[in-house]
């Protein structure tokens, strides 16, 4: 915990933040919601595995925990298995009354809408249906199919969905390729059939940070004009590497929901990283109530479920996120320990408070350390460091071409003790 003397300096005092120079109010809208794809899109990458319901319903108790809002667990119609998996996991949020809200998604055919009444009706838990088709003119030229026939199967599949009570979110894939007039006039369709939300997909990855205000500045335009009240979802793919800044501009310039996956898996190179939006909208100063502590665990059950390796230089999750091994970096850090002043030690050379987020800062020793590292190191496991310690330790250091591991360093540590008479 943070105390007042921690926190004797403001961040104003200390750090000039250049992100909130122009700024004007808010930044994204008060009823913004995350929507987790992990148990749907995210497992739609070809080389993760399809957990066990045990690990399914362990991540959505974490995902209840680090708040996200509503959760897409998988396409009932696909298969008998995925649709018990649903099933379980409906019950399983409503035996232990979580605040997590459910969703499906599906083809715009009746076939896929009814497993999901059935699923609802049986849990006693409302089901928020995401029925998905291709609309640009890539994939109506592939499929064989005319704008009239998408928005006929579009317009039946709703229909089945909200005549049984159930929410719909209408989902153009390829929405960042689809033409401005096949988008208003399937829009228009979807609300009048009784959508309540209109989903816009960058399915391939394709857009940037100008797209994403383009085409929300053009939903936001339809839905005026019809005097409707339907929410905006932003669903994006990394294929250029822009998926979390065009997640973070889309709450921006309207949408009100967006989507992201644990780890950002998906199809490809994946969705934009659920942690990532959490974490910027967090250090925006969007979230202040929002404890994200349990972020760290999110991601890591998340990891094994799949059986995904993270990246050692991933932020927030991977091994090197909070770790230096630098002389200078280590020496500030430890300076600013000594001060008392934990809220120092966690910024002066991150960017990301390690506290905040269920980590801490840690130092290491290598090729590029000093002496400040060593003393750090060996007095975080109560050794004293002796200078002939230290500087063995710095010798062997100095040797490789890596960062020592803890056994080596012990090695050092007793071979040093052992030679020391008694």
């Amino acid at each position: 915990m943070t105390t007042s003397g921690e926190r004797e300096h403001s961040d104003g005092d200390l750090i000039f933040d250049w992100n909130e120079v122009g700024r004007k109010g808010r930044l994204f809208p008060d009823n913004l919601t995350f929507f987790d794809e992990t148990l749907r899109d995210g497992l739609q990458n070809p080389s993760v595995a399809d957990p066990n319901i045990e690990q399914k319903l362990k991540l959505i108790h974490l995902m209840d925990q680090i708040g996200i809002h509503a959760a897409d667990i998988g396409l009932p119609g696909s298969s008998k298995r995925a649709f018990d998996d649903v099933l379980r996991m409906c019950r399983e949020i409503t035996d232990n009354k979580l605040k997590l809200r459910v969703a499906c998604a599906g083809r715009t055919v009746v076939s896929d809408i009814t497993p999901m009444i059935e699923i609802s009706q049986r849990a006693g838990i409302p089901v928020e249906v995401y029925a998905f088709i291709g609309s640009s003119p890539i994939r109506q030229f592939a499929e064989n199919w005319d704008i009239d026939t998408i928005a006929k199967k579009s317009a039946e599949a709703i229909d089945v969905a909200v005549k049984a009570g159930l929410e719909v979110a209408y989902v153009t894939e390829d929405t960042t390729r689809s033409r401005p007039d096949s988008l208003a006039h399937l829009f228009k369709n979807a609300i009048d059939h009784g959508a309540t939300r209109l989903c816009l997909c960058d399915t391939v990855g394709h857009s940037t940070p100008d797209g994403v205000r383009n085409l929300i500045g053009f939903t936001k335009s339809i839905i005026a004009g019809m005097g409707a009240n339907v929410g905006i979802d932003w669903h994006g793919h990394n294929d250029r590497g822009l998926a979390l800044v065009n997640a973070i501009m889309a709450l921006e310039w309207g949408a009100d929901r967006v989507h992201g996956t644990a780890l950002g898996i998906g199809e490809r190179v994946g969705n934009a990283a659920m942690e990532l939006i959490l974490l910027n909208l967090k250090l925006l100063h969007q979230l202040e109530h929002q404890d994200l502590t349990h972020l760290l665990e999110y991601c890591r059950v998340a990891a094994e479920a799949v059986e995904w390796d993270v990246p050692i230089n991933y932020p927030l999750v991977g091994s090197d996120a909070f770790r230096t091994a630098t002389g200078v970096h280590a020496a500030a850090i430890i300076k600013a320990e000594s001060k008392g002043n934990a809220w120092l030690a966690d910024r002066i050379y991150s960017g990301v408070p390690a506290g905040m987020f269920g980590r801490h800062q840690e130092i290491c020793i290598g090729y590029m350390s000093g002496a400040s590292n060593v003393n750090y190191w060996l007095r975080a496991r109560k050794i004293e460091p002796s200078k002939l310690l230290v500087d063995a330790i710095l010798a062997k250091a100095k040797t490789t071409q890596h960062n020592l591991a803890e056994e080596e360093i012990l090695a050092v540590v007793r071979e040093v003790n052992s030679s020391q008479p008694s």
